[in-house]
């Protein structure tokens, strides 16, 4: 297959692209550095220069691919700043219509067959111990109406043809980046600990099965619309912490009280603070076979203890 990726160097899609090429597709990276791109990312690929807020996606780069695969976007990871969430927003935002420029300025036989858009759960907000699958409304936070406005830039492509997939993702389980590697150190030091009284769930995925799911959402007619990419079981924070120490062979026990967090990264740590248990039914439906359904088997395989 010929796919073009956006957000190639990042976290997750450094590994897309890596799985892609061992699988032996063509891949095509957009990026505003692409001879960066190159030297970072594995095997021979094109790259092609694109800047998502500036201007349409390049046509060269989408015609005649079999998919799109889209995972730009400012990292939401950081202090909620005005000019942060500014940049979050408009990253997604202003970037998918961007994107969406790009493959609607091609010819109709031209035009990619499907479009794989991150999302990601904050487009429900928080929620309580209700389970939640793809049905559920869109939330009213910042990140929520964030979520909302980057999943409908990306529909728009089913006007021109496009089959669109918009994959929820949860808290992604990499020792290397993301969530978990942030919470890493203090666990490591024995000061890790339930947060803001760890009631609230954490629905958490490992790699491989992200990757699985954007793979699946690739290569099957079947995947379209929202998809809730966590795995099956999320898990109350006071648990996934336990689950953390033992992985790590650390005490779990400390609190981390939420008006701490607050202090610390303001708005933004309304991600840790609250939760949704959110449930992977459409994946599950499609039939899509988790690598790493369990909590404690998912986090020794992330940090490679197992």
């Amino acid at each position: 297959m010929r796919i073009t990726v956006t957000g190639a160097t990042g976290l997750i899609g450094s590994r897309l692209v890596a799985s892609l090429r061992t699988r032996g597709d063509e891949v095509t990276v957009l990026s505003r550095d692409p001879e960066s791109a190159q030297e970072r990312l594995p095997g021979a690929l094109e790259a092609v220069r694109w800047d998502l807020l500036r201007e349409p996606a390049p046509s060269a780069a989408l015609a005649g691919r079999d998919a799109v695969v889209h995972l730009a976007g400012e990292n939401v990871a950081q202090r909620w700043t005005a000019s942060a969430k500014r940049a979050i927003r408009e990253s997604r935002v202003t970037g998918t219509r961007h994107l969406v420029q790009g493959i609607a300025s091609l010819e109709d036989s031209a035009r990619p067959r499907a479009l794989v858009s991150a999302s990601a759960i904050g487009y429900y907000g928080a929620h309580d111990d209700e389970p939640i699958d793809e049905e559920a409304p869109a939330g009213a936070d910042f990140l929520a109406q964030t979520c909302s406005a980057w999943e409908a830039e990306a529909v728009a492509a089913e006007q021109f043809g496009a089959r669109v997939v918009r994959v929820r993702t949860g808290v992604v389980l990499n020792r290397d980046g993301g969530a978990l590697g942030k919470m890493l150190t203090p666990f490591k030091l024995g000061v890790g600990g339930p947060v803001a009284g760890g009631r609230q769930y954490i629905s958490w995925i490992h790699t491989d099965d992200l990757l699985g799911i954007v793979l699946a959402a690739i290569d099957s007619e079947q995947w379209r619309g929202p998809v809730n990419a966590t795995a099956p079981q999320p898990q109350r924070n006071r648990d996934f912490s336990k689950a953390l120490g033992r992985a790590l062979h650390r005490p779990s026990l400390l609190p981390v009280p939420g008006a701490a967090l607050r202090l610390l990264y303001g708005e933004m740590s309304e991600i840790v603070t609250t939760g949704a248990r959110v449930l992977p039914v459409r994946a599950l439906v499609l039939g899509y076979e988790f690598r790493h359904p369990q909590l404690d088997s998912a986090l020794h395989a992330a940090l490679g203890a197992g």
